[in-house]
């Protein structure tokens, strides 16, 4: 592929970063580019808000390879108590198509109370999460409709914790033990008391984002030079040498639905937006103080990471940017984000 070289690419990208503190990455075949903005590193933690939930599909993905779970389990097979109504998968949970709503019952009340200007979800723990589930009514039959929810996010890293023998407060230990340490990532975790970059909101500071009980839905940070990494590892599975890890490398970009009149497609959590020179694959996040987008495309080998330290404004322009900007490093037209928008 020929044109300009990554860094003169990634300048403009830098540039619409809303944040003090911005770093950007990209990798197409054996270039490699990575440029900051502020006093920020490679290693630099930042929060990655509902990217977490490409790192609890991998983790799915990853127990699947095993033999751990199937795709296809009930999601109160691994549950205290049982859920009334047609059966909630583990598939459904990784596709947004669970019927349930993008929050739990009764978490926007009890931040309200407890700290809605500070940290809105401390308060809400894994009891919280099955308590609300206990009373809350899916908006659709499962399979049925896509409805992105954070709660179905949740609820997933709960429900593999437990499935793998512990309890749905050891998601974070999971997440290591089977992703991060084996991918050789070292500054990624859901851990808010280590030191990270810090967000802004309004331009005003933010303190770390504490969701205990939301934790495989938004709690993971990162550096740009894990989540690079972790490109490199979903454009090339076959350079992981562990093979569950492999396996699920790989499965998380298997299509598992299309999404009506879009043309677009669902993975596990991963958007798919297809093109005739090969699929393009994306997510984003953001939390009350940060902006983070990944995407990458398989058959060319490119992929771009976008950080950022202030909370997403109105339509995402930071995340539109970064989008756009993948697809000029491919040398396509641009188009709109994908199935669900460029949710954060």
């Amino acid at each position: 592929m020929t044109g300009p070289p990554l860094a003169d690419r990634l300048g403009p990208l830098l540039a619409a970063a809303g944040g003090p503190v911005a770093a950007v990455a990209a990798v197409r075949g054996a270039e490699r580019a990575v440029l900051f903005r502020g006093p920020v590193g490679e290693d630099s933690r930042f929060e990655t808000g509902s990217l977490t939930k490409t790192f609890t599909a991998l983790l799915l993905a990853e127990l699947a390879a095993r033999g751990e779970v199937r795709y296809g389990d009930r999601a109160d097979r691994y549950l205290p108590f049982r859920l009334p109504g047609p059966p909630l998968t583990l598939l459904h949970l990784a596709t947004h198509t669970s019927g349930l709503p993008r929050l739990p019952p009764g978490l926007l009340s009890r931040a309200v109370r407890s700290g809605w200007l500070s940290n809105p979800y401390a308060g809400f723990s894994e009891d919280d999460l099955l308590a609300s589930l206990r009373r809350t009514r899916l908006r659709h039959r499962p399979g049925t409709r896509v409805l992105y929810s954070n709660f179905g996010g949740a609820l997933l890293g709960h429900v593999l914790a437990r499935a793998a023998g512990g309890t749905g407060g050891d998601f974070p230990a999971l997440l290591a033990d089977r992703i991060t340490a084996p991918l050789g990532l070292s500054h990624t975790d859901c851990d808010a008391d280590a030191p990270q970059v810090t967000g802004y909101w309004h331009g005003r500071p933010r303190p770390a984002l504490r969701m205990p009980g939301l934790v495989a839905a938004g709690a993971v940070r990162s550096s740009v030079r894990d989540l690079l990494h972790l490109v490199g590892a979903l454009l090339d599975p076959g350079s992981v040498p562990d093979r569950p890890l492999r396996t699920a490398l790989a499965e998380v970009q298997r299509p598992r639905l299309s999404v009506p009149r879009t043309g677009a497609r669902l993975c596990l959590i991963w958007n798919l937006r297809p093109r005739p020179a090969g699929a393009l694959l994306h997510h984003s996040g953001g939390t009350r103080g940060f902006t983070a987008f990944t995407g990458f495309l398989p058959v060319s080998g490119t992929g771009l990471v976008a950080l950022t330290n202030t909370a997403p404004t109105p339509l995402a322009p930071f995340v539109q940017a970064a989008y756009g900007a993948l697809r000029e490093l491919d040398a396509g037209p641009p188009e709109g984000c994908g199935p669900l928008g460029c949710e954060t």
